[in-house]
This record gives structure tokens, sequence and C-alpha cells, in this order.
């Protein structure tokens, strides 16, 4: 394993435009969500418009988000939604890494697909910490209440350790 620099959370901060302390909705488990601040997408029927303008949100210190966190011994998972996360992957593979060392589950939602996201190196490094990737925008004519934690039927649930393993993209099973 890594080592895990657990001063970084006091040295790191990350735009938020809010977070859930328990949630059943975004991926398997109680999970505390991180809704980050700002998004180049723009989806409609984007049910966070609040959270896609660059300048909104605010700075919040690594370590509120991780103390927040560990009060709770009924999360078992942390996700990563938006906004869009992996504007912002520098802070979030901080927080990922400590995160995983720690035994708790990463999720992230992203309006890019797995095949964009794995060309550049900051957000492959966040990635290699991500469990669960939901990728692709949500797209309104694909909205569907019957998927399991994503919106729109265009969107995958990636297993990303198979899928850096494989060079391929690998769907987690279970899930409709």
């Amino acid at each position: 394993m890594e080592d895990v620099d657990y001063s970084l959370l006091d040295k790191t901060t990350v735009r938020i435009a809010g977070a859930v302390g328990e949630s059943i909705v975004d991926g398997p488990g109680i999970r505390y969500v991180v809704f980050t601040q700002g998004c180049p997408f723009h989806c409609k029927g984007c049910h966070n418009v609040q959270s896609q303008s660059l300048t909104g949100g605010l700075d919040v210190n690594l370590r509120v988000l991780y103390d927040e966190i560990k009060s709770n011994p009924l999360v078992s998972g942390v996700t990563f939604s938006g906004g869009e996360p992996f504007i912002q992957p520098e802070p979030l593979t901080i927080f990922a890494k400590i995160l995983k060392a720690e035994g708790y589950s990463i999720w992230a939602y992203t309006g890019f697909t797995y095949d964009k996201l794995i060309t550049d190196q900051k957000r492959l490094k966040l990635l290699e910490y991500v469990d669960v990737l939901v990728d692709g925008p949500f797209v309104l004519s694909l909205k569907s209440l019957d998927l399991d934690f994503r919106g729109s039927s265009n969107q995958r649930l990636i297993n990303v350790k198979e899928t850096l393993a494989k060079n391929s993209v690998v769907l987690m099973e279970g899930y409709k």
C-alpha cells in the first residue's frame, strides 16, 4: 500500500456545492456524497444546476469533510458527484487515496466518458482510486427512473479496477 500523508487533509481544499452525510441513492450502502462545484457540461435537465457555475460554492478543507465522514460509523462509502469532480482531480485524488486507505469504497459521477478521462494523467490518477465510475453526460431524452444509480441510459456503471487491468471497459454486474 502506498504511504498516506494525512497532513495533506489540512493543506488541501476542494471547491464544493455541498455535501450529504447519508445517501442511499449515490451508490450502494450508506454513502457520504461530496457535490463538487463547477461543471462544463450544463446538461439539459441537470438535477444539480446550482453546482454548474465555476465561481459558485465554497472552498472547503479536506479535513472538514474527512472528519464528517469519520464521525459516522454507518458510512461505508464516499461518492464524488457534481458539478464535475474531474475538473478538480488533484484535491480529490489526495482525498480518495486517504479514504481508500481507511477502507471506504469510492464512486464518482462524471459527464466525461471513461475513454476521455484516461487521456489526461491527472484525471487518470484520480480514477486509480475510484471503484465505480458512472460516466457520460445526463441525457434528458434517455432519462429513466428504472436505472440503478444513474439518470439516463447512456451512462455506464464501470468497474474501474477491472477496466484498468484489462484495458477495456468492464461494466459492474448486478445493476440495471
